[in-house]
């Protein structure tokens, strides 16, 4: 296939949704006893709900909507940490526009920008890069925020930087990886889940074998999916197979775009300029080891924690969630977005209490957003 349209067609879809009704039969999974299936990607639980899927799919298949929202991910504190600095009167503020509004414990940074700091949405760390080459008497500081599919950008950007010796060009580096808090949820004896639907874009950096472990060692099929409606189905089918089979493997649905090996330019510049921290907090999950990405010594002086004193490097700051907010429960499957007990009152797009209700990626807004849909319709 070629097109978008092919991979949207209704009668493809048809014929792959029939296939997975025999296989859930020969499972034997039932609405009583599912089969459950997480989707690790927040892309795909959009694009769940944005195309019914959870209601295509037969009652033997619960989706459980894991930690993959980098934004959703992010705790408190740090969103804290980003007011702090964006409100130091020589700084001007760089984000991507879904962190705008995420609450911290105090103020979101749009609240921050509409008391006055400097905070300017960007759609990439080269407009921060450019806004550092034109106010050299300004400290402009760009949010590098995101898993794997983001973390080569702000990397280059962080080397370009270097090769003009922009000495205004920070980055607050909050980059995550995507291996880590799967391990740990694998870990949790509390978690049922009996197969992945792998992450498409990560997966077009690291390629496929970052998740070799999840079938070698905990003996869970993976599939690396696309994100249209007959990747989906193609992917929850082959985790299925895989289960019917007795099988756990690491398959590639996506590689149309996801390489084995991964990008080799993209990799060769995360591992230039970043080096794991020891531990990395994880809304919903705590502190979890090797998970994050901090910048390397030899480009400390881009890194906007040294410089401001802030972050790990400035001592340890943990934040408690609002009362009663669901998010950690909702981003590792414990709990439905609708089973919080704010969902739709407290919290909502407009007036959000958590990060998973402001994302484009938050499983709460997807919630929201389609159901709504559904209602109109």
């Amino acid at each position: 296939m070629r097109y978008v349209e092919e991979f949207r067609d209704p009668v493809a879809a048809k014929s792959v949704l029939s296939k997975i009704e025999e296989v859930v039969e020969d499972i034997g999974a039932t609405a009583d006893k599912p089969v459950h299936i997480m989707e690790i990607c927040g892309g795909h639980t959009h694009a769940i709900f944005r195309y019914g899927l959870d209601r295509l799919t037969p009652a033997g298949i619960e989706f459980i909507h894991g930690p993959g929202c980098p934004v959703c991910v992010l705790p408190m504190s740090r969103i804290d940490e980003c007011v702090e600095i964006a409100e130091r009167p020589e700084v001007i503020f760089t984000t991507f526009g879904d962190a705008m509004r995420v609450p911290g414990s105090r103020k979101s940074l749009l609240q921050a920008k509409a008391d006055g700091a400097d905070i300017r949405m960007v759609y990439s760390p080269l407009d921060a890069l450019e806004l550092a080459r034109r106010n050299p008497e300004r400290e402009v500081v760009f949010f590098g925020l995101g898993f794997e599919t983001t973390t080569p950008s702000t990397a280059l950007s962080i080397q370009q930087a270097a090769r003009e010796d922009l000495t205004n060009f920070t980055v607050f580096c909050n980059h995550i990886t995507v291996p880590p808090p799967i391990k740990v949820l694998l870990d949790d004896p509390d978690m049922i889940l009996d197969g992945f639907v792998g992450p498409g874009h990560v997966s077009m950096v690291i390629g496929t074998h970052p998740y070799d472990f999840i079938a070698e060692v905990y003996g869970k099929p993976i599939v690396v999916a696309g994100f249209e409606p007959l990747d989906l189905l193609q992917s929850v089918l082959m985790v299925l197979e895989q289960i019917r089979d007795g099988r756990a493997e690491v398959e590639n649905q996506y590689a149309r775009v996801v390489p084995e090996h991964g990008n080799p330019v993209s990799l060769a510049a995360i591992e230039d300029v970043y080096e794991p921290r020891p531990r990395f907090e994880w809304r919903g999950l705590g502190e979890i080891d090797a998970s994050g990405l901090r910048i390397r010594d030899v480009y400390k002086a881009f890194d906007a924690e040294v410089r401001f004193k802030v972050g790990y490097g400035a001592g340890e700051r943990s934040v408690e969630e609002p009362e009663g907010c669901a998010c950690g429960q909702v981003m590792t499957g414990r709990l439905k977005p609708y089973q919080c007990p704010h969902y739709g009152k407290g919290c909502t797009p407009d007036m959000p209490l958590g990060a998973l209700m402001v994302s484009s990626e938050g499983a709460c807004a997807a919630y929201f957003q389609y159901s709504a849909m559904e209602a109109a319709e």
